[in-house]
């Protein structure tokens, strides 16, 4: 049976965060839109961020809070479709959000708010989406009205169909390899490698971090212990809580230091960032003399934490009264307290990552229109592209600014 052949303007693979948001925008330009979801529904990722509440952007967005090979090339989509842009749509749908720690905005019910935004703008302008549709082929058409013929499948296993439309403007918006289970994959880098577009090198950003030295069973004794830290590695610094697990650490410091993380580096880690550590054990010599190091360490710190890093660094010790401590002693303790040495033997991986580093190389994509600038009517918007942010909401605004960009000239 011969598949029937539907022709639209814009052609959005993609239905999470900025595959729907541009396509609102190309809709209400009177662009004919059909979005192809693989999953079974569109925005899964979107429902499951920030802990279901969706940190949906940022009050500090600069370039500086992204990741990019080139890191200029985000630039031009922020200033055009800024926060107080999004914030100005969430305003006008009347949902309730707070602002957290940073800068972060998060909803105050549910992130299904956001999402359900998202499918009403949609709507709005009669976007077309197909959940459940599987991407077969990309033919590049000699028409430049119908520039691309997409062939996909839809449904489920049992009743899956064959279907093919023709479009002018293909935008990839497939996400990227973090969370496969959200319905992460490397598709968009197979359509960019078939269209001989540069791939830049990536890996899992924002993701916890592993051990499997003596501190795995350090960690493991640790698990669901908080506190905030300051991570160091490769000369980028943040301060935030970090958190012990089964596995080795996690927390949202350990994810923003993720991203600056290679194997072999160390990372350093801040257990007081708020104190001059040296002074403090100094003063609390001479003011507590026969008090214990773990029982003024535990004013400060957890309890438990106290016990681990007593047994690391002074079990010898762990006795001895305060006062009887040499002051170079008492520095050396500083010391470590201040700069942990930790290295990781990797990272979760894909798996637990909330972002892929790297992508589509952003030197073959225009930074004004994300239109690759080889092929006209082919667009890459989202994580896609080797533009990654920070955690606290900055990659969900790079999804709505690359998409508006898009769909604004889709």
């Amino acid at each position: 049976m011969r598949k029937k052949i539907e022709h639209y303007d814009v052609v959005i693979l993609g239905g999470g965060a900025a595959g729907l948001f541009c396509a609102a925008v190309a809709g209400a330009r009177g662009r004919r839109v059909l979005v192809l979801e693989k999953a079974n529904k569109v925005g899964k990722k979107i429902l499951m961020s920030g802990g279901g509440r969706c940190n949906f952007t940022n009050l500090f967005i600069e370039p500086e809070n992204f990741i990019s090979a080139n890191p200029h090339f985000c630039k031009s989509a922020l200033s055009q479709y800024t926060q107080w842009d999004f914030i100005a749509m969430v305003d006008r749908h009347g949902i309730d959000y707070e602002e957290r720690a940073h800068g972060q905005l998060f909803c105050q019910n549910s992130a299904q708010d956001i999402l359900k935004m998202l499918v009403c703008e949609c709507e709005q302008v009669d976007v077309a989406i197909c959940s459940r549709c599987g991407v077969e082929s990309i033919e590049v058409l000699d028409n430049p009205v119908s520039r691309f013929s997409v062939g996909f499948i839809q449904g489920p296993d049992k009743e899956k169909s064959h279907r093919s439309v023709v479009c002018q403007s293909l935008v990839v918006a497939t996400g990227a390899l973090s969370i496969p289970t959200l319905g992460g994959s490397g598709i968009g880098y197979d359509i960019a490698a078939r269209f001989s577009l540069a791939l830049t090198q990536r890996r899992a950003g924002l993701v916890p971090l592993m051990f499997s030295d003596a501190i795995k069973s350090l960690c493991d004794r640790l698990a669901g212990v908080a506190l905030e830290v300051e991570a160091c590695c490769n000369g980028q610094s943040f301060t935030e809580n970090i958190l012990f697990t089964h596995r080795g650490v996690s927390g949202p410091v350990i994810l923003q230091i993720s991203n600056y993380w290679s194997p072999g580096d160390t990372v350093s880690i801040n257990l007081l960032p708020h104190l001059d550590v040296r002074e403090w054990l100094l003063q609390s010599k001479r003011k507590h003399s026969q008090s214990l190091l773990r029982t003024l360490l535990t004013q400060k710190l957890p309890k438990a934490l106290v016990a681990e890093l007593q047994a690391l660094w002074w079990s010898h010790e762990a006795e001895q009264k305060l006062g009887d401590y040499s002051d170079l002693r008492l520095d050396a303790v500083a010391g470590l307290l201040e700069n942990w040495q930790l290295k990781p033997s990797g990272t979760e991986g894909y798996r637990t990552a909330e972002v892929t580093l790297g992508g589509v190389d952003t030197v073959g994509v225009s930074s004004r229109t994300m239109e690759a600038n080889a092929h006209d009517g082919l667009f890459f918007i989202g994580e896609v592209l080797d533009v990654s942010g920070h955690l606290g909401g900055y990659n969900f605004q790079w999804a709505w600014s690359s998409g508006f960009c898009a769909g604004q000239y889709a």
